[in-house]
């Protein structure tokens, strides 16, 4: 499935518009992790573990949006936008949302 933040299709002709279709995710964020990132924060230097929490759950996200997409006919998603937030109690958890607009193009 073609998945793209742009709203047009390069040399391709839109035929249906689908309609809305999102895909989420929501991980917690663990103590030691928490403990080894406040470290790395002190010292500098980029937090493995976050990143890959936060690819991990952008994937989720996107997949989930495109498997909606499927469910609706769609072969492609444009428009697609990425959202980030933190939430629960102490912004303890990451929640990552992507969104777009299920289409069909020949």
């Amino acid at each position: 499935m073609l998945v793209t933040t742009t709203s047009t299709l390069q040399d391709k002709t839109v035929t249906e518009h689908l309609g809305l279709v999102s895909g989420e995710a929501i991980i917690g964020a663990n103590v030691f992790r928490d403990f080894f990132a406040g470290i790395r924060d002190i010292v500098g230097g980029r937090s493995g573990s976050y990143e890959r929490a936060l690819r991990n759950a952008k994937e989720i996200a996107l997949r989930e949006m495109q498997e909606e997409a499927q469910k609706l006919g769609a072969n492609a998603v444009i428009g697609v936008d990425l959202d980030y937030e933190t939430v629960g109690k102490e912004s303890s958890m990451l929640m990552v949302t992507a969104s777009g607009t299920a289409i069909t193009y020949q």
